[in-house]
């Protein structure tokens, strides 16, 4: 029987993209890296925490560079790869037996997530641990009102839907991982400007890239998104909320 396609929910080519330029924007040495720096830190706290000590680990998509900076630095053996220069979690990895598996903030864009949980799985060593980090439900939740906002009667598809911590437990157990674990953690940045929160989007990854990703704003629409979002702030500056959702599981 034929496999169901997933929905076609983000454009791979706008994703790739979008990629690119983050990778070319954190070459400025102002860049914002707030989340991959979070994201990098708990997954070392995770490894200390089980005393998890890997031979061998895959990192999916830290720009940075400081995970696979500070594995190398214990001695593992790091492979470092990212959607910008042409690694596709969606179809069969190219290489497999790693004690570790790291993706961080990717698998929030992919049509197919239950399909990158399994060729995840299929590249893990016996006993190896898989631990990805990305945008969860409840992120940019002021950003969710401005756009509805600018938009008044005609709300156009602008922000992506996520995934939240019960339907993360579901996926892994679906894909089979053991002793799985769901959590999440938010963590709230403040801008003084619209403008800035949207930079920082864009530097680190997060602009849109569906593949239905609606009309553009119009000057009226972009006035009302940028007085919506000062009267959602006090004090000249406005609170983002980014929820960071961690799904973890191991190979048996």
């Amino acid at each position: 029987m034929a496999t169901k396609a997933p929905p076609r929910i983000f454009c791979p080519a706008r994703r790739i993209a979008l990629r690119r330029r983050m990778l070319r924007l954190q070459q400025q040495p102002d860049a914002p890296r707030y989340l991959i720096d979070d994201m990098v830190e708990d997954v070392l706290e995770r490894l200390s925490f089980l005393r998890f000590e890997p031979k061998t680990a895959l990192v999916v998509g830290d720009y940075s560079g400081a995970l696979a900076l500070a594995l190398r630095a214990q001695g593992v053996t790091v492979t470092e790869v990212d959607p910008a220069i042409g690694f596709v979690e969606e179809q069969p990895w190219p290489f497999d037996g790693f004690d570790l598996i790291a993706s961080l903030g990717t698998l929030d864009t992919v049509n197919d997530l239950p399909g990158a949980f399994v060729h995840a799985r299929k590249a893990l060593a016996p006993g190896g641990l898989l631990i990805a980090s990305f945008l969860g439900s409840g992120s940019l939740p002021v950003m969710r009102e401005v756009m509805l906002a600018a938009d008044g009667e005609r709300p156009a598809p602008r922000l992506h839907p996520s995934v939240d911590v019960r339907a993360g437990a579901q996926l892994l157990q679906r894909t089979l991982y053991a002793d799985p674990v769901a959590d999440h953690r938010h963590l709230d940045v403040g801008f003084r400007s619209l403008g800035r929160l949207v930079e920082d989007l864009r530097a680190q990854g997060l602009a849109n890239v569906l593949a239905d990703p609606g009309p553009a704003l119009g000057k009226a629409g972009l006035a009302r998104a940028h007085d919506a979002f000062a009267a959602a702030g006090e004090g000249g500056r406005t609170v983002e909320r980014f929820e960071i959702m961690t799904l973890s599981g191991w190979k048996r």
